[in-house]
C-alpha cells in the first residue's frame, strides 16, 4: 500500500504548489468494454463495463509562468466506482488517482485536451487458486491505475460539459502474480462546476532553462513475482545515465543508458545453470517528457543491446512521474513493460550531474 501511494503524492504535491486558481467539482458517467489484449482472457469480457467518477480539480491561471505556456491547464483528484467487465471473475473496482487535463486548442468555449492520471485502485475479486482460478489478470486486491484520455469539452460561466475517450489500465505491476493486466476503453459524458477562487501566486521556480543539456543518473529498485502464484518475490536492481534537454515550454527529450539486474530471470530456463554477470541486461533508450513545474511526465522506449536470456523480445517502454526538488535530486515512479505486458513497477531516487540550482 505504501508504494502505491507515492504515486498520489505527485500529483496533490502539484496541486498544493498551485495556487491562484478556480476550484470545483465534477461528475462522470462511462461506459466501456474489456480488452482480451492477450489469448487467455478471450473469455473473460461478458458486460458493459460501467462506471462514475466524482472529482475535485483546480483551474490554473496565471501570466508570465509555466502554466501560461501549458494554456491553463485542470488538475485535480478524481474518486473512480466501477466495474471492468466481467463482475462474477474480476470484481468491482473503489480507486483514486490524481489527474492533469493538459489543453491542445481552445476556440471559443470549445476546447480539447489530453488527459493523463494515475493512482490506486482496489477490488473485491483477485486471482485465487481454488475460489477464483478463472482471473488469470489480477492477482491482488491493490493495484495502481493508469488512465490516458482525449477530452472535448464546452464550457460556458461556471459550467461546463465534456466527451471523453480514455483507456483505463489496472495491474499491480507484477508485484503479485498472476498479472496480465486489465485495459478497459472508456467512453464518459461530464459535467463540473467552477465553485470558488484561490488567490495565492503560483511559483516560477524549478524550470530548466530551455535548449540546456543536462546529464545525470537514477537508482531503481523493484520487486516482482514470478508464476507459480506466491512461490517468492525478486529483487531487481536498475541504474539509468541519461542527458536530457527542455526542447520548448511544453516538451522535452531524454537519452540514455540503462543496467538491469532482474533477479527473477533466474526462473527463465530453470535447468540452466545462471551467473550474475549473464542476468545483467544493458540498453538504449529514448524518451518524449512533459515539464510541468516540479513535475516531468516520461514516456519512453528502449532497446536491449545485451540481453543473454532474451524473455520479452528486444524492446521496452518506460511510462511514469518525476518530481523535481530545488537542490537537482528528483524522485522516479515509472512501469517498465513490454508493450501490453507490465514487467514490473519502478522505484528510484536521482541527481542531476552536476548538482545545481533550477531557476
Amino acid at each position: 500500500m505504501k508504494i502505491f501511494s507515492v504515486i498520489l503524492f505527485f500529483f496533490v504535491s502539484l496541486t498544493n504548489c498551485i495556487s491562484q486558481s478556480e476550484w470545483g467539482m465534477g461528475y462522470q458517467l462511462k461506459a466501456g468494454f474489456l480488452l482480451a489484449h492477450k489469448g487467455g482472457m478471450a473469455e473473460l469480457p461478458e458486460q458493459t463495463a460501467l462506471a462514475s467518477e466524482i472529482s475535485f480539480f483546480r483551474e490554473l491561471h496565471q501570466k508570465d509562468s509555466w502554466v501560461e505556456s501549458f494554456k491553463n491547464p485542470t488538475v485535480g483528484v478524481t474518486l473512480f466506482i466501477g466495474s471492468v467487465g466481467n463482475n462474477q471473475i474480476l470484481g468491482r473496482y473503489l480507486a483514486a488517482y490524481g489527474f492533469t487535463d493538459l489543453p491542445l486548442f481552445r476556440v471559443n468555449r470549445f476546447d480539447l485536451s489530453w488527459k493523463l492520471g494515475s493512482g490506486i485502485g482496489v477490488t473485491n475479486r483477485k486471482y485465487d487458486s481454488i475460489f477464483n482460478p478463472e482471473n488469470i489478470a489480477i492477482g491482488s486486491n491493490i493495484n495502481m491505475m493508469i488512465v490516458m484520455a482525449l477530452k472535448a469539452q464546452m464550457s460556458f460561466e461556471k459550467s461546463s460539459f465534456s466527451l471523453s475517450a480514455d483507456m483505463t489500465h489496472f495491474s499491480n505491476s507484477a508485484f503479485r502474480v498472476p498479472n496480465l493486466g486489465l485495459n478497459v476503453p472508456f467512453f464518459s459524458l461530464g459535467y463540473r462546476r467552477k465553485i470558488g477562487k484561490v488567490k495565492k501566486p503560483i511559483s516560477k521556480s524549478y524550470q530548466f532553462e530551455s535548449r540546456k543539456i543536462y546529464s545525470g543518473f537514477l537508482g531503481i529498485f523493484s520487486l516482482k513475482e514470478t508464476m507459480p502464484y506466491g512461490l517468492r518475490k525478486y529483487p531487481i536492481y536498475a541504474a539509468s545515465f541519461f542527458t536530457k534537454s527542455v526542447v520548448g515550454p511544453k516538451s522535452g527529450v531524454e537519452v540514455g543508458f540503462d543496467i538491469f539486474s532482474n533477479q527473477s530471470h533466474i526462473e527463465v530456463e530453470p535447468l540452466v545453470e545462471k551467473s550474475q554477470f549473464n542476468l545483467i541486461q544493458l540498453g538504449l533508450y529514448a524518451a518524449y517528457f512533459v515539464p510541468m513545474n516540479h513535475i516531468h511526465f516520461v514516456f519512453g522506449m528502449g532497446a536491449y543491446v545485451r540481453d543473454w536470456y532474451k524473455p520479452n523480445g528486444p524492446l521496452y517502454h518506460r511510462v511514469g512521474v518525476r518530481y523535481q526538488w530545488r537542490n537537482g535530486m528528483f524522485g522516479h515512479i515509472a512501469i517498465k513493460s513490454h508493450w501490453a505486458k507490465a514487467d514490473y513497477l519502478e522505484l528510484g531516487l536521482g541527481f542531476l550531474i552536476p548538482k545545481r540550482e533550477l531557476h
